[in-house]
């Protein structure tokens, strides 16, 4: 295990928690953040559209910054109505403000939610309305198949992503200082970053393994041309450290 030496590229808040989790498991990281979030300005539809959350028959929460977003527009009479997340954190964020959310037992990914019965069962009367809370542009897999099952999907876009500033070597000069061999991203928009950051070092770093949190990610990864993906069915430290430990450096 201590063989390991990865690059976390998620926003500085997680990779702090996430590099604790390997730290205790004797695996060095190095931290370098890859998606910035910044809130989207709170308009009146946005505002009318809480006020109005009884008229669907689920919410999705697709992310932690999601999550705490809506929370803290939310009255204190917390909407009856299902709640579901994509993955055990985001759901925790829901759950410590009064909320009953359901999330899958296994895998944080959209494939997995849309696998669940209760999601299942919530979508199934014939006039279903489904709101999504994201991030801009992000989980379309979820609008896609919820309307396939007959549903009528709503976007409420909190946040907006974006590649904080950084040199155009440092990813490069990051990894061969620290003698990494290991990198470690959390979504789709993470790769890209990745990807754009890396320039023209791309194909030297696209050498090195890739740890990814979903097929959907292992896919873009392997076409655009990174050599060795490892698909964690997860993105959480526990899938993070299942798929270290079952690979080797």
């Amino acid at each position: 295990m201590t063989q390991w030496r990865v690059l976390l590229t998620r926003p500085a808040e997680e990779s702090m928690a996430l590099a604790a989790s390997l730290s205790e498991a004797g695996i060095f990281s190095s931290s370098l953040p890859l998606l910035g979030i910044e809130p989207l300005p709170v308009t009146p539809e946005q505002q009318a559209v809480f006020r109005d959350l009884g008229r669907y028959c689920a919410v999705i929460v697709v992310s932690k910054p999601a999550a705490r977003l809506a929370v803290a527009q939310l009255e204190r009479a917390w909407p009856q109505l299902p709640w579901f997340s994509v993955g055990a954190a985001t759901g925790q964020v829901l759950a410590e403000h009064g909320l009953n959310v359901k999330y899958p037992p296994t895998g944080d990914d959209s494939e997995a939610l849309l696998q669940l019965p209760a999601l299942r069962e919530a979508i199934a009367r014939p006039d279903a309305r489904v709101l999504i809370l994201r991030g801009e542009g992000g989980r379309g897999l979820l609008a896609e198949h919820l309307r396939a099952r007959g549903a009528s999907v709503d976007y409420l876009e909190l946040y907006r992503r974006f590649l904080p500033v950084y040199t155009g070597a440092e990813l490069m000069e990051r990894i061969q200082l620290e003698r990494l061999n290991g990198l470690v991203v959390s979504s789709g928009q993470g790769f890209l970053h990745l990807q754009a950051l890396a320039g023209g070092d791309w194909p030297q770093v696209a050498q090195l393994p890739l740890f990814v949190p979903s097929p959907r990610v292992y896919e873009m990864a392997r076409a655009a041309g990174a050599e060795k993906v490892v698909d964690c069915r997860g993105a959480s430290a526990a899938a993070l450290l299942v798929a270290l430990r079952s690979s080797a450096p």
